[in-house]
């Protein structure tokens, strides 16, 4: 028989194991696996990973490359692409594009040859670049132009130019209609009706700054606003662009989100990856952060395996100048590579 006290601190450690129980369930187990050697030499970007295909591809400086997602190896090289941020896959006419920010243009290719199938001049600067399946366009977006210039990959033809008045970050579709891009220099998500190519609405976000990464849950319709200049998630309504709710990360470029594990994470250029919980479209929480690497601060993910996948390499510091106080870092030779991280 369990006297009063007793029963009282019986109670106290069913509830403080109940606790660490729970506690310990909202960890993801993610951990990084392997580390695959990119050897050329050069920055990079963006990283897309095609789960069905079983390839990633990786922005790197002047040239595209692939890597088999089961092995690792090195499997393709897309070269002649100057100062490429992003990589989109239109599948359906076995096309790929990517943004070439140096020289202001597309490069198409073939998905199967890794062959070039000809460049399309888009406006200046062109950083993130994506395929929207809804109107079955590709939309790069122009950074220092601010705007997005959208291709119809049928012809590989601009059919139009949308200003965007900020400079453009990502973007991503919620496969309805409607086109959504952060604005990293007004801190907002313009909203654009991909029937007509207009810009429908500009929902402000009220405690981001310079909003980089984005991704959507297309179930519950929320965006996943990664602000590297505050170090804060913002979730918002794509419906109204009401403000649920924030978090805070690190200094973060990309965001990825697994519809099925309902989670969101944010790459952070200071070494780890803040994972964000959808428990349901208006309740959200803070899970962890998994270490990574420093400067692994954009992320692909593969929604087959769970796997992501980000780019990195070790870094040495640069002598400021009187020009510039703040310099970016340099990266030391031979050591880029792709971490991937999973169970």
């Amino acid at each position: 028989m369990l006297y009063p006290r007793k029963l009282k601190a019986f109670a106290l450690v069913v509830i403080s194991f109940t606790a660490l129980n729970a506690k310990a369930q909202t960890k993801t187990g993610l951990h990084i696996l392997k580390k695959h050697t990119i050897k050329s030499s050069g920055g990079w970007d963006y990283v897309t990973v095609d789960a069905a295909n079983k390839k990633i591809y990786v922005s790197h400086s002047t040239q595209v490359n692939i890597l088999s997602t089961a092995t690792g190896d090195s499997i393709g090289v897309i070269p002649n692409t100057n100062g490429v941020h992003g990589i989109a896959l239109v599948k359906d006419l076995n096309k790929g594009y990517t943004s070439n920010g140096r020289d202001n243009s597309c490069t198409v290719f073939d998905l199967k040859t890794n062959a070039a199938l000809g460049k399309i001049a888009v406006g200046t600067n062109p950083d993130a670049i994506f395929y929207d399946e809804f109107s079955k366009k590709v939309y790069a977006f122009n950074g220092k132009s601010s705007d997005a210039s959208v291709i119809d990959p049928a012809t590989d033809k601009v059919v139009v130019t949308i200003p965007l008045v900020g400079k453009p970050e990502t973007g991503v579709s919620d496969g309805k209609g409607k086109i959504f891009v952060n604005s990293e220099t007004t801190n907002e998500v313009v909203v654009i009706n991909a029937n007509t190519y207009k810009v429908i609405s500009r929902f402000k976000i009220n405690e981001g700054d310079e909003p980089s990464g984005l991704a959507i849950d297309r179930v519950t319709n929320r965006l996943f606003i990664g602000c590297g200049g505050n170090a804060t998630m913002v979730i918002m309504d794509a419906t109204n662009g009401k403000n649920i709710a924030k978090f805070k990360i690190g200094d973060c470029d990309g965001v990825a989100f697994d519809p099925a594990l309902k989670l969101a994470y944010s790459s952070n250029g200071d070494g780890n990856i803040s994972v964000i919980k959808e428990v349901n479209a208006d309740k959200f929480m803070f899970v962890e952060n998994i270490p990574t690497e420093k400067s692994a601060r954009t992320i692909g993910i593969d929604l087959a395996t769970h796997h992501l996948f980000l780019p990195a390499a070790q870094m040495e510091a640069t002598p400021s100048t009187a020009d510039n106080a703040h310099p970016r870092p340099h990266m030391i030779a031979g050591t880029f590579h792709i971490i991937e991280i999973g169970k």
